[in-house]
């Protein structure tokens, strides 16, 4: 592989993979209320990287190099004592933060600092919106534009929202040592949803025209397992959504085909379901019961059960009572939509449409692609007529090719 080609794709990965860890442990290094020393330092670590890779080559273990390049970087920012001492010294009181100069990227301080950093951020002197945003920056590495379309709102207010966020953060002087059973307990709700919203992201992406970011889903994944290792927050609620997630990875790959072009439910290839992923779902799904409370991520893993149940005859009933349940707890347009599509399978396409129409979602591109769906069979020129207005909301050129294809599909059908 051309070496210039090959670390200009690999980094971009490392930097999603790796970027929130390093500034997770930096930060926690460095306290909360100077995130932006951390992000600094790990911004100038990949800058590097980008410019020695391209003249020297990848080095061998690419990961190592850039941990170790951050460290040298933090060291090198301590020894520099002029310019702590005229721009840093003012502005930082002695036990903000810690005092140690040497720490370690290893795989437990890593581990700890992002469970750390999750719960700092999850600060009640912010709203939970702006928690939830600050978490996916911070944590996840997410852009304005993937927040922006994780909150189905425009970039500019994610902008302000972050903006207000981080000032807040300061203004409070929160430490990030001094969380305890109490804060995490009392923050857990906000931690699970920014968990969910991530997976979400990775599993129904909106942005660089992807359907799927598998890195998002994975790195969702392994966030909520770490949760599932502590004994303050491996609760009911916590192992639903791990069931959650580990139900809808199974399906994946089944997911797109070698286009990246989506594939319906009812046509996916149910071998390329991913067995070991479905048994760890009903591992998870069992513990979630030790409890009498019902969260939406209950259901909502419940749902998926029955999806990676295709022998069951009644599963379709099964499914749609477990989205009446859901709309009452938290309702969405999308919780609406799906349970529209469930009503379907159940009742026929017919009766589904009155449902649907009742909805009157008439800007949500995914109304328009669910009454496409429901009129192909009966009638060819409504059922076009909606998935052209669909194609008319979407952004992701490759959602829009899926649905040109369908609109293709129709009119030769029509054409016979």
């Amino acid at each position: 592989m051309d070496e210039t080609k090959s670390h200009n794709e690999l980094l971009p990965h490392l930097f999603r993979q790796e970027y929130a860890k390093m500034t997770a442990v930096l930060c926690r290094h460095f306290g909360l209320k100077h995130i932006e020393i951390a992000e600094d330092i790990a911004s100038e670590t990949f800058l590097k990287a980008s410019e020695n890779w391209a003249i020297n080559g990848i080095p061998e273990n690419p990961t190592a190099w850039l941990y170790a390049v951050a460290k040298n970087k933090t060291k090198d920012y301590f020894k520099h004592i002029s310019v702590f001492e005229t721009q840093i010294k003012e502005a930082i009181k002695p036990n903000e933060i810690e005092t140690e100069k040497d720490f370690e990227f290893s795989s437990q301080n890593i581990s700890d600092s992002q469970l750390a950093i999750i719960f700092a951020v999850c600060n009640p002197s912010n709203s939970t919106e702006s928690q939830i945003c600050l978490a996916l920056q911070i944590l996840c590495g997410f852009s304005v534009e993937e927040i922006a379309n994780a909150f189905l709102t425009k970039p500019e207010t994610i902008k302000k929202r972050l903006q207000r966020a981080r000032t807040n953060l300061r203004n409070d002087n929160f430490k990030i040592k001094t969380l305890g059973e109490t804060e995490i307990k009392s923050r857990l709700n906000t931690v699970l949803k920014t968990l969910y919203l991530l997976f979400n992201e990775g599993y129904f992406s909106k942005t660089n025209h992807q359907l799927i970011r598998k890195e998002l889903c994975s790195e969702a994944v392994r966030l909520t397992l770490i949760l599932t290792e502590n004994n303050y927050t491996n609760i009911p609620q916590t192992n639903a959504l791990l069931s959650l997630m580990c139900f809808q990875s199974s399906r994946l790959e089944a997911r797109t085909n070698d286009k990246g072009e989506a594939i319906l439910f009812d046509e996916q290839d149910k071998s390329l379901w991913d067995k070991t992923l479905i048994e760890k779902g009903n591992y998870y799904l069992v513990n979630a019961c030790n409890g009498i409370e019902i969260s939406k991520y209950h259901l909502e893993a419940g749902i998926a059960y029955w999806h990676t149940t295709p022998t069951d005859q009644n599963k379709w009933q099964h499914i749609l009572q477990l989205y009446n349940q859901l709309v009452l707890i938290e309702y969405s347009p999308i919780t609406a939509l799906n349970r529209t599509f469930a009503f379907a399978k159940v009742y026929g396409h017919n009766q589904a449409v009155s449902e649907a129409e009742k909805l009157k979602l008439t800007g949500n591109n995914y109304y328009h692609e669910l009454l496409g769906y429901l009129y192909a069979d009966t009638d060819i020129d409504k059922a076009i007529s909606h998935y052209e207005q669909a194609i008319g909301l979407i952004k992701s050129k490759t959602e829009k090719q899926t649905l040109t294809k369908e609109i293709e599909r129709l009119k030769e059908k029509n054409s016979r």
